[in-house]
Parts: C-alpha cells; sequence; structure tokens
C-alpha cells in the first residue's frame, strides 16, 4: 500500500518541480491584461489616430493640385514612420504585458525538460485520462463560464446601443457613443476574464500543490540524500577511527616511555630537545591501551608504572600535545630513568616510577587544542 502523501514540498521538490515545469501559470491572463489595457487607451489612440487621418487626407488633397514624385516620396515616408511608431507602441505594450503576467505567475523559467521527446506522452490510457479527467471537466466549464459571460455582457451593450440606430442622431454623435460603448464592453469583459483567470491560476496553484505534496518516507529519503545515510556515514567514521588509531598504535614505537595505570590507561611519551616539551605520540584506556601495551613490548619500550602521573597525563592532554608544564618536573624523572638504562644498554622491560612521591602540581584547565589528522576522532 502507498503511503498517503500528506506533508508540504521541500524546497528541493518546488526548485525540481520547476526545471520539470510544474508551474502554476495561466496563459489567460496575459491575454486578459492586454485586453483591459486595450480598452484603457483606446479612446486616446482612436482620436490621436482619426487626427493623424484627417491630417493626412488633408495633405493628399493639397498634393494633388501639384503632384510630383518627391512628394510622393516624401507622404509616403511620413505615412510609414507614422505606421512604424503605432506599432513600436503596441508592440511594447503586448511585451510590457507579457513580462508583468509571467512576473506575477513566479517569473520566467526554462524547462529543456519538457522540450524532450518522451514515449510516455503518447501513452492513450493517459491520454484518455487528460480527455475525461478532472483538468478537463475545469477546462470545459472555463470555456462554458467565458463564453456566458462574454455573451451576456455584449447583449447589455448591444440593447445599449439601440436608441442610437435610426438616424436621429448626427453621425458624430452616433460614432462618439458608439466608441464609448465599445470600450466599456471591452473594458467590462477584460475584468470580468481577469477574475476568471485568477480563479483559473488558483485551481492549477491548488492542484500542483497537491500534486508535489509528499510523503514521510519521501521526506526522510530526500534528507538522506542531502545530508548523507546515516549508515554509511557510520561506517566511514569507523573506518576513520580504525585507520587513525592504527596509526597511533605504529606510533608507539617511536616513544621513548610508556606510562600506565597499571592496566586500565596507557599513555606514550617522546622526547626530542628541538621540538620542546614531551608530547603525548600515544593514549588510551580499557582495550586501546591493552594493544598499547602489547606493542611497547615488542617494540621493546620501557613500561613505567606511575598510577598518579599516567592520569594526570591522560586526563589533560590529547596525542599530538605537549605535556602541560605543571607535570615537566615529574616527567623528567621518569625521562632521566629511562635514559640512563638506554645509556647502559637495557631496554624495554617494566619498572616502577623513580619518583619517590606521588603528589603531583596541580594542573590548570586548558582549551583542548585542534586534534592532529593522525589521530582525529580518536575516543579517549
Amino acid at each position: 500500500m502507498s503511503e498517503e502523501k500528506t506533508e508540504k514540498p521541500t524546497p528541493k521538490r518546488k526548485k525540481q518541480a520547476r526545471k520539470d515545469g510544474q508551474v502554476p501559470r495561466t496563459p489567460e491572463l496575459g491575454g486578459w491584461l492586454g485586453l483591459l489595457i486595450a480598452s484603457l487607451a483606446m479612446g486616446p489612440l482612436l482620436n490621436h489616430e482619426l487626427d493623424a487621418i484627417r491630417t493626412m487626407m488633408a495633405a493628399h488633397l493639397r498634393a494633388a493640385s501639384d503632384p510630383s514624385v518627391s512628394l510622393a516620396l516624401r507622404m509616403l515616408g511620413d505615412a510609414a514612420h507614422h505606421v512604424f511608431l503605432s506599432l513600436l507602441v503596441l508592440g511594447s505594450m503586448v511585451l510590457v504585458i507579457g513580462v508583468v503576467s509571467a512576473l506575477a505567475q513566479g517569473g520566467f523559467y526554462l524547462s529543456p525538460k519538457l522540450a524532450k521527446p518522451d514515449a510516455k506522452k503518447l501513452n492513450p490510457i493517459k491520454g484518455a485520462k487528460r480527455m475525461f479527467g478532472p483538468h478537463a471537466a475545469w477546462e470545459g466549464v472555463k470555456v462554458l463560464l467565458k463564453s456566458s459571460v462574454v455573451g451576456f455582457l455584449a447583449w447589455g451593450a448591444v440593447k445599449a446601443m439601440m436608441p442610437l440606430v435610426g438616424g436621429l442622431l448626427p453621425i458624430g454623435v452616433v460614432l462618439h457613443q458608439v466608441t464609448a460603448e465599445i470600450s466599456r464592453l471591452i473594458m467590462t469583459v477584460a475584468i470580468a476574464g481577469l477574475v476568471m483567470a485568477a480563479a483559473d491560476y488558483a485551481m492549477m496553484r491548488r492542484r500542483i500543490g497537491k500534486q508535489l505534496r509528499m510523503s514521510h518516507s519521501e521526506i526522510k529519503q530526500e534528507h538522506k540524500q542531502a545530508e548523507g545515510d546515516p549508515m554509511l556515514k557510520g561506517a566511514i567514521r569507523s573506518r576513520q577511527l580504525a585507520a587513525a588509531r592504527n596509526r597511533m598504535i605504529a606510533d608507539v614505537g617511536t616513544a621513548d616511555v610508556l606510562l600506565v595505570n597499571p592496566t586500565h590507561v596507557a599513555v606514550a611519551l617522546r622526547y626530542d630537545p628541538e621540538q620542546g616539551a614531551p608530547r603525548v605520540v600515544a593514549r588510551g584506556a580499557g582495550a586501546i591501551a591493552a594493544r598499547i601495551r602489547e606493542r611497547a613490548a615488542e617494540e621493546r619500550v620501557p613500561l613505567v608504572q606511575d598510577v598518579p602521573l599516567a592520569r594526570a597525563i591522560y586526563r589533560h592532554c590529547q596525542v599530538g600535545q605537549e605535556i602541560p608544564r605543571e607535570l615537566w618536573a615529574a616527567v623528567a624523572q621518569v625521562l632521566a630513568f629511562v635514559l640512563s638504562r638506554r645509556h647502559a644498554g637495557q631496554y624495554g622491560g617494566e619498572h616502577r616510577t623513580p619518583r619517590r612521591t606521588d603528589e603531583l602540581p596541580e594542573v590548570v584547565a586548558r582549551a583542548r587544542r585542534r586534534r592532529r589528522d593522525g589521530d582525529a576522532g580518536i575516543p579517549a
């Protein structure tokens, strides 16, 4: 059973739908808006054109008394210039209307996917659903509604102009009244069309919004794709930890001494006079401490049992960090003991701490430095 889609679409789903051309849009909005602007501009435009025609006719009559080729060419150029300006005004008006209607419905978008051939579009079953489905029913209702509204408004305009028929009024008055009634009719039809276009846009927006709804499983799957599968990320994290831990265990062979507590904690230290204070090359507790002890035995790294010192360094240091200044004196005693045995040719072995007291100075807490790549992610 398919899961019910009750959740709102995510921004990623909306963006993908926009790429696929699934955007609420009605082509009628631009047409009705253009018709409304044309009705508003009809009066001034008609008066301007009538004045231009009168001027042109008067010029033609004057030219008939003394015709010439240059005069005819000049008059032809004036007429062409007038036609060009008229077409420019109308074209600009159509362009502006198209831009405004597109921006009002979500802006411009290009959908190359819609231009690609798709065999699914030739499916007769889906074609029948489109012809007899809810969308087709809504299109039929729109056609009937538009026809009824336009017919009703046209009949009202014709009925209002009937008293003008009969020849009792001057032709100028009749033309003025007819022009006003036609402009009013076009404006009324355009306003009604805009209302119907807004209703059509609302229906398309609701239908597409319903199509874009998502189920809980789809949202979870999208989240996994965006953030990464938690199981896969966990596996990668485990491998990274294992690799870092193996590198740390391998570095035990470079240590000068291994401090233990006596079996639960192990901290390997290396001292290089050129680098300053001794540094921690490996640290661990429990099973990791046991592996560090085994590696130290294999590499013949001396093991010194010093419970308080091992605990203090383990608590305050990460792999790659220098030991705290407060512990320099205690560590120096241990290193002096180890180095003296090395000079005597003695390596490895397990020893008790050469320090005569278990007391250590209090270590001031410090912000943990950023871990190096070698110990990143190694648990304490």
